[in-house]
């Protein structure tokens, strides 16, 4: 082979090299770029990006944010979770009889919690231990979940009462202020993000949950108690959405059982999907999440820039979605 023939095997092989790291960082990090587009898009459109404009994505991805990061647990495991729509409205519709009938914030913010809980466990229980199908499980608690809501208030609004004390603590101190410019909530939102994302890339249980998404069988022989692991992380999703269902009264005082939380599950597997996170399970950085779901807020603010009939809102946004799962599928050739 000549010096010539040897010098283009090179190059070329150095091209082979760079275009697969090119595709591996892509595989990696494309929600990144996804949300890079998409903010780029939104300034176009809208011509308004300044730090108020991005505080306000920041704390209307709060909610669903928080919901999304349990959803995603479950996920990761090849599991899913329908009911956390209804969930939501649910525990935010007894979110407020408690605080009406207490006046306490810390009893109202633990009793979320505590519903979180019992709900994610109730699901856990039958998806872990009785490997009833997740869909059917949670498609069946969403059902009842928002049966249970309009019950209950006899399908009338759950509102906080403004006479109490701590009514103005609870809903415009932290529901609706900023602390150091930036929405309490939104803070709250991260702090809740980056203890998921410690949780799954430093600790053992983290690596469980991978480990079980990425081949139950070998997780099974690895010693890994399969079943009780699922349970918790229905528990920990249950838990999320306590949470965010304490800070959905916060920020809006009222609950409707009838429209509070319809679609949410929708979005929050966007933003899930969006953020990287395989619908398989055992693939993504859960970091993702946080672009993921303020990349679906920046969608529905372009939607609104247009002034787009709200009727047309969930198709464009499917379409966005389509084409951002479209560009997810591009990946390193794979060596047979």
């Amino acid at each position: 082979m000549s010096n010539a023939d040897t010098d283009q095997v090179i190059i070329a092989s150095k091209r082979e090299h760079l275009g697969n790291r090119i595709l591996s960082l892509w595989e990696q990090y494309n929600y990144v770029v996804i949300f890079i587009a998409i903010l780029i898009a939104y300034v176009v459109v809208a011509k308004n990006l300044t730090w108020g404009s991005v505080m306000l994505m920041l704390r209307q991805s709060a909610v669903i944010g928080i919901m999304g990061f349990g959803m995603a647990l479950v996920i990761l495991v090849g599991d899913i979770d329908l009911s956390i729509g209804s969930g939501l409205v649910l525990i935010s519709g007894l979110t407020v009889m408690v605080f009406n009938a207490t006046g306490s914030i810390f009893i109202a913010l633990l009793a979320a919690l505590g519903l979180g809980i019992a709900a994610g466990f109730f699901n856990g229980i039958l998806v872990g231990l009785a490997k009833m199908p997740p869909f059917i499980v949670t498609l069946a608690t969403m059902l009842i979940f928002r049966s249970m809501a309009l019950y209950i208030s006899h399908s009338r609004l759950y509102e906080l009462d403004p006479s109490q004390a701590s009514f103005s603590l609870f809903h415009y101190q932290f529901g609706n202020s900023p602390f150091l410019s930036i929405p309490i909530v939104g803070l709250v939102f991260l702090l809740v993000a980056f203890a998921c994302i410690y949780m799954c890339t430093s600790t053992k249980y983290g690596k469980k949950i991978y480990a079980l998404g990425s081949n139950a069988k070998a997780a099974k022989l690895a010693g890994i108690n399969t079943e009780w692991l699922k349970v918790s992380l229905f528990v920990i999703c249950g838990l999320l959405v306590g949470f965010a269902s304490f800070i959905n009264v916060a920020m809006n005082r009222s609950v409707s059982p009838a429209t509070t939380g319809v679609s949410f599950e929708m979005y929050a597997i966007a933003g899930i999907v969006l953020g990287g996170i395989s619908m398989s399970g055992g693939k993504g950085k859960v970091a993702g999440i946080i672009f993921g779901t303020i990349s679906f807020t920046l969608v529905s603010r372009i939607i609104d820039a247009f002034e787009l009939s709200t009727e047309i809102n969930n198709t464009v946004k499917g379409i966005i979605l389509l084409l951002a799962i479209a560009l997810q599928m591009i990946k390193k050739p794979s060596k047979d």
